[in-house]
């Protein structure tokens, strides 16, 4: 039975790990291979780390970053960056990775999900939409290479047709709010999965423990993706790789779904 999620999400720039601010000014973080071990001890629910080098590049995914996380990683493990193909996918999921998220390339040739879907199962496949308020206008539009090229389509209209097509997840996440602690965009988060029936993640905005439960009230069972609340600690921002206890986990949710 699918239940709330809380997921850590780790960008990798140089090899490095990192963290940004409205998808701009990555600042380097640590090692994304020690990461991962501190968050093996956490035991965290889910990992996802997105490589946001590699399609901006060009450049295939770096399969041998992938093994050593895959090789490392004690919980499920989402990758993304650089998927092209669905013969990329099916190594990946190869090297004992459970998802892979591909985002401008499903934009640009919706065709990639099915075949994806049909590779490595639709379970496998996560479709990541970055998105920003309209510049004029009260909607948002799914922009794609890392912020920089705007589609003019709407997060709701892309995540129906992801459906679609076998993606067997979705994870939107919000530019605006990236690495500003302010909060999920509950109104866009709430729109959108009253508009689909498969998973649901979202990304982008949150600043505290208290920012999840809100969102776990406003959406049921989804997941929450954070960056900046599990690298970053106090007002300084010192870095401090840190996940809530199994036991303040479990209280965070248990409150969050009887007000829902």
């Amino acid at each position: 039975m699918l239940r709330p999620r809380i997921i850590p999400c780790l960008l990798v720039h140089r090899g490095g790990l990192v963290k940004t601010v409205r998808f701009k000014d990555p600042k380097y973080v640590g090692d994304p291979i020690n990461a991962v071990k501190i968050f093996n001890e956490k035991e965290t629910d889910e990992l996802a780390v997105l490589d946001i080098d590699a399609t901006a590049n060009q450049v295939e995914p770096d399969f041998k970053l992938i093994a050593n996380l895959a090789a490392e990683c004690r919980m499920p493990l989402c990758y993304g960056g650089g998927v092209k193909t669905a013969d990329q996918a099916r190594r990946i999921i190869g090297l004992g990775v459970e998802k892979v998220a591909i985002s401008s390339a499903a934009l640009e040739r919706p065709a990639l999900i099915t075949e994806a879907a049909g590779e490595v199962g639709a379970q496998s496949v996560v479709v990541v939409l970055d998105v920003r308020p309209q510049a004029k206008g009260s909607g948002h539009d799914v922009w794609t290479h890392n912020g920089q090229r705007n589609t003019g389509r709407s997060p709701i209209d892309v995540a129906q047709q992801v459906e679609a097509l076998g993606a067997g997840e979705i994870v939107i996440n919000a530019i605006d709010r990236d690495g500003v602690g302010q909060g999920y965009d509950l109104d866009l988060a709430l729109a959108i999965r009253k508009a689909v029936q498969i998973p649901m993640t979202f990304l982008g905005g949150a600043g505290s423990l208290q920012d999840l439960g809100r969102l776990f009230e406003a959406c049921g069972v989804v997941g929450a993706a954070a960056g900046s609340l599990f690298v970053f600690k106090g007002p300084y921002r010192a870095v401090l790789i840190n996940y809530p206890t199994p036991s303040s986990k479990d209280d965070l949710i248990a409150r969050a779904l009887r007000n829902s």
